[in-house]
Order: C-alpha cells, then structure tokens, then sequence
C-alpha cells in the first residue's frame, strides 16, 4: 500500500512540475511585466490545475493513509484542513502556515470557478502565480518529510 501510495505522489508531484515548466515563459516574463487579459486567463486556468494538482495529491492521503474518501458540501476546506493535522493513522502532512498559504490557493480556485475570467484581476493574483513555485517547493519538501516519517513507522 505504501509503496503505491509513493509512486501515485511522484506521478501527480511530476504533472504539477510539467504544469509550471509549460508556463514557465509566462510566469517568467509576470516578474517584470504585468499579463495582459488573455495571460491573465492563461495564469488563472495554470492556477487552477496547480491547485486541484495539490487537492489529488491530498485526497490520495486521505484515502489511503486515513481511509476517508473526501465528500460533502465543503470537503475541500476540510481536506486542506484535515491534511495539517495529526490524524490517528498519521502525523501532520503540512505545517499551518503551509496550510495558510494554500487556502488563498483553494480560495481563488473557488473564484476560478464561478466568475468570468475578464472579471479577474492581476493585482490580487500576482501573490499566487509569483509564489506558486516557493509553495511547491516547500510542499515537495513536507511531503518527503512526511513519507519518511511513515516509513520509519512501518519499518
């Protein structure tokens, strides 16, 4: 179960990767040049996929580590929620403030979700794409960290 549960984790770890090098160009050049309307659109969608990445990697800990298959009106707050805490099977996946900054993540999903993209503005998603490659990095980092601890309980 372990060892599937690892390999599942790479798999989506390396599609969140792919993801951001395809927008590599784009996140670059938003360093120095703010997005038009048509990069906007491209960035939200690019930020929607990234979290819903995180979200898959998240809903498969929760399956198999916790048996509890994510559902309800609001199981989204609850994963990201449930995922920063100690549960009986497992320790804490991420830290608070990890999970701090991937709420504003699942928030803009939600945004995402139900507004017109020409309704969207740079200067309140500039925070998100700008550290969305910090988040990940941090993220893979508690990851492994978490998969060891795992290990090393099972061994």
């Amino acid at each position: 179960m372990w060892d599937k549960l690892e390999k599942e984790i790479a798999v989506e770890k390396e599609l969140i990767h792919r993801l951001l090098e395809v927008h590599r160009p784009l996140l670059d050049r938003c360093h120095d040049t703010p997005p038009n309307n048509i990069e906007i659109s491209a960035l939200a969608a690019m930020l929607h996929s990234f979290y819903t990445g995180i979200e898959n990697l998240f809903k498969r800990i929760a399956i198999y580590v916790d048996s509890n298959s994510p559902h309800g009106e609001s199981w989204h707050s609850h994963l990201l929620k449930n995922i920063a805490e100690d549960t009986q099977n497992r320790p804490a996946v991420i830290s608070e403030s990890l999970q701090s900054q991937l709420q504003n993540y699942l928030n803009f999903r939600h945004v995402f979700r139900h507004a017109y993209s020409f309704e969207l503005r740079w200067n309140k998603m500039a925070p998100l794409v700008l550290e969305c490659e910090d988040t990940f990095q941090l993220l893979e980092l508690q990851l492994d960290s978490f998969l060891k601890e795992i290990k090393s309980r099972i061994a």
